[in-house]
């Protein structure tokens, strides 16, 4: 029998989109949903039809699906064949589920990029200003299901010579911000650090606190394949 929440007065939306960070959003949304013991309903919008999603956007559907009932989701909604903007749907589903607080996740390589640039933001504040908004940063994960890099740290690039040297402590003589992904098992500075460059996000390898040059590096090539926001 499905346990009757307490605090009515609160309810929860998590709003997801395909990619590594659904599952993380979905979990976060259920932990605060549990401390305030209030309904939560979980979104996604996709701008075709259901019958002609492929098959992984069907199964990352079937695993949200999946966290849903595992945490007592009160609802798993779909809004597809969905051609209005994305702050519409959402402020629509809040209106109509009494939505007090929207959980959105912030990263530049999904359907949620426009989040960084503050237009859905702006957009939801503007449609459904009684609304508190929850932006969580996924920054701080790669690409990596089989868990080869730690969890990312903020950290630094200062030039060195013709290279750039990792260092962990702002100073004035750094040149790039950035969240480092040390590999496991390793006892140097070894992985990846991700940062912004002219408005782009960029992944470049690290080798024993040492960044050689500034190319990118593909991690669904050069590392490992990703399994994802918002």
């Amino acid at each position: 029998m499905k346990k009757m929440k307490e605090r009515m007065d609160e309810s929860i939306l998590v709003c997801v989109y395909y990619g590594p960070n659904g599952e993380r959003l979905i979990q976060r949304g259920c932990k605060i949903a549990n401390m305030l013991d209030c309904p939560l309903y979980i979104l996604t919008v996709d701008p075709k039809p259901f019958d002609d999603l492929d098959a992984e956007k069907s199964n990352y559907i079937a695993r949200w699906k999946q966290l849903a009932s595992e945490h007592s989701a009160d609802a798993f909604i779909i809004k597809d064949n969905e051609q209005r903007p994305i702050s519409k749907v959402i402020a629509e589903v809040a209106r109509e589920k009494n939505i007090t607080q929207i959980i959105l996740g912030q990263t530049a390589q999904s359907r949620w990029e426009q989040i960084a640039k503050g237009s859905i933001i702006n957009s939801l504040l503007r449609e459904i200003p009684f609304v508190d908004l929850h932006i969580i940063s996924v920054a701080r994960f790669l690409k990596n299901p089989d868990r080869h890099f730690e969890k990312g740290v903020r950290a630094y690039l200062v030039k060195d010579n013709n290279n750039y040297r990792l260092i962990f402590k702002h100073t004035k003589d750094i040149e790039f911000e950035g969240i480092f992904f040390k590999e496991y098992g390793t006892d140097f500075n070894n992985g990846i650090f991700k940062f912004m460059k002219d408005k782009e996000t960029l992944q470049v390898q690290v080798n024993e606190n040492i960044v050689k040059d500034l190319t990118n590096v593909d991690m669904d090539t050069n590392l490992s394949s990703d399994d994802d926001f918002l």
